[in-house]
């Protein structure tokens, strides 16, 4: 039998999931269970859950909070919402898309598009953090996850790779992360490694101070 770590339970607890046998719809919210969620174009609703599904919602959409397990949670351009959580899923924002509070997954990447601003923190335990041209205000975190910050992406926060747990953290722990800060891109605040990376930089980046790597610079759109 599979033992899910203590974080899975946590998160999952966390999403604040309705776990109703049938889909609902209260006040605007959508809750389902064993089936994918599907918010229009230019729809507006409240709070959107699911499990064993994912969400997908469409461009100019709006949530107050789109959360599953074990799904992917999709939104097209222009959308907006207050929170994004997933467990066992990837989260990918469109352009332009506007995420007033945080953007957590457990076990899952988070792309965001050119200009999707994200006002709270981007974090994930394992799994790619890539920003294209994206603003996030709240700062960027991982355990086991390759973060990039893409061309004129701009981060305020820092950045943190935390170290895993051994208790409980074993997939990926491993492994060095990797770590690009690409050109003309900004991150203000501390970048602390507690577990060793692989630290990128370009030479027209702006980074603040940092705690616990080294970083090689390179020149051109990649290292």
């Amino acid at each position: 039998m599979r033992r899910f770590p203590p974080i899975l339970i946590f998160a999952a607890l966390a999403l604040g999931l309705g776990l109703s046998p049938l889909a609902s719809a209260r006040d605007n919210d959508i809750d389902k269970v064993n089936g994918s969620v599907q918010v229009v174009a230019g729809q507006q609703a409240g709070d959107v859950s699911t499990v064993n599904g994912a969400v997908h919602i469409a461009d100019g959409a709006s949530v107050r909070k789109a959360s599953t397990v074990n799904g992917a949670i999709e939104l097209g351009d222009r959308t907006q919402a207050a929170k994004l959580g997933t467990v066992n899923g990837a989260i990918t924002l469109g352009s332009a898309s506007r995420i007033s509070g945080e953007v957590s997954a457990v076990n899952g990447s988070i792309h965001l598009a050119r200009g999707a601003d994200v006002g709270g923190r981007v974090g994930n335990v394992n799994g790619a953090i890539v920003l294209d041209g994206a603003h996030v205000a709240g700062g960027i975190g991982t355990v086991a996850g390759d973060i990039t910050v893409g061309a004129g992406s701009r981060v305020e926060g820092g950045i943190l790779v935390d170290k895993p747990n051994n208790g409980w953290f074993h997939w990926g722990s491993e492994r060095k992360p990797v770590v690009v800060i690409g050109p003309h891109a900004v991150v203000q605040g501390t970048l602390e490694f507690r577990r060793e990376v692989v630290l990128k930089v370009s030479d027209s980046a702006q980074i603040g101070p940092m705690k616990g790597a080294t970083p090689e610079k390179f020149s051109g759109a990649t290292p």
